[in-house]
């Protein structure tokens, strides 16, 4: 098949934001943390994504509470639009309270096959900046599928065999997901319209957001890391979570040094795998 969004591998957009403390104490009590990081203290990792999110006018929303088709994003006639992974470059510290850039880039834009039909894959490089330090690189993985058919069966959930040394339980709860879709500015109705979640889109009850269990597994690699931060994270989504069911976010060392990271759904499935290097 010929690729119809060609045009599009290039397009270039900068935001420009403070990293506001507000917003790094907002995000600290939703993670139900003790104290939140200060001015001038490094961004946690994961946290970046609280920054640089297009406000797009209510009217300029589709049905699932994305904006629109077009703009920087080619505008791909498929229903569903998914976050399916990043691989993450851990650079500089981005300090709290400072002004930053984010300048992002479509690098590929991929059409597939799968079992369940049409796909395609965009990729989008965001490079941010601060005090004309690079900081953070991200290439994120956005994929657009169709919708099952009505009555197709779920995807058989891929079992997860590896044994974790370290991990813990996470409870997701409905204010959980609205905090997180509010500090993210994050209008996808999977999220907390739980008719929508089940009528539209098939799940059977809201989804936990798939950066909120890739910043809980960077939050776990730091705590096992005696003290240094986080150099690259990749992360990709397996299989969707659901709130109000609990689950795993575990890992081990490898013997390479780097961490094997995962999150385990409450059947055992595999939810998302990530790697993280320490610095």
């Amino acid at each position: 098949m010929s690729n119809a969004y060609e045009e599009w591998v290039g397009r270039e957009e900068a935001h420009t934001q403070r990293i506001d403390a507000a917003a790094v104490a907002a995000m600290a009590a939703t993670l139900d943390l003790e104290g939140a990081p200060r001015a001038g203290e490094p961004l946690p990792p994961g946290w970046q994504w609280l920054f640089f999110n297009p406000a797009a006018r209510r009217s300029g929303l589709g049905e699932d509470g994305h904006p629109r088709r077009g703009g920087f994003l080619p505008p791909i006639d498929l229903p569903r639009r998914m976050w399916a992974g990043s691989r993450i470059n851990y650079l500089a510290d981005l300090p709290i309270g400072e002004q930053a850039t984010r300048r992002s880039r479509i690098v590929k834009v991929e059409n597939k096959v799968g079992k369940r039909g049409a796909l395609w894959f965009v990729t989008v490089q965001h490079t941010t900046q601060c005090n004309g330090t690079d900081c953070i690189v991200e290439e994120q993985d956005i994929v657009y599928r169709e919708a099952p058919p009505p009555g197709a069966a779920a995807a058989t959930p891929t079992r997860l065999e590896a044994e974790a040394r370290w991990g813990r339980e996470v409870r997701p709860d409905t204010t959980l997901l609205f905090r997180y879709s509010a500090l993210t500015f994050n209008g996808h109705r999977i999220h907390y319209d739980q008719a929508y979640a089940r009528n539209e889109e098939g799940y059977p009850d809201l989804v936990v957001h798939g950066p909120l269990t890739a910043t809980l597994l960077q939050q776990l690699a730091v705590e096992h890391g005696e003290g240094r931060g986080l150099a690259r994270f990749d992360f990709r989504g397996v299989s969707p979570l659901f709130v109000s069911r609990a689950f795993h976010i575990e890992g081990h060392t490898q013997e390479d040094g780097t961490f094997a990271l995962w999150a385990r759904g409450p059947d055992g499935e595999l939810a998302m795998s990530a790697t993280a290097v320490l610095r």
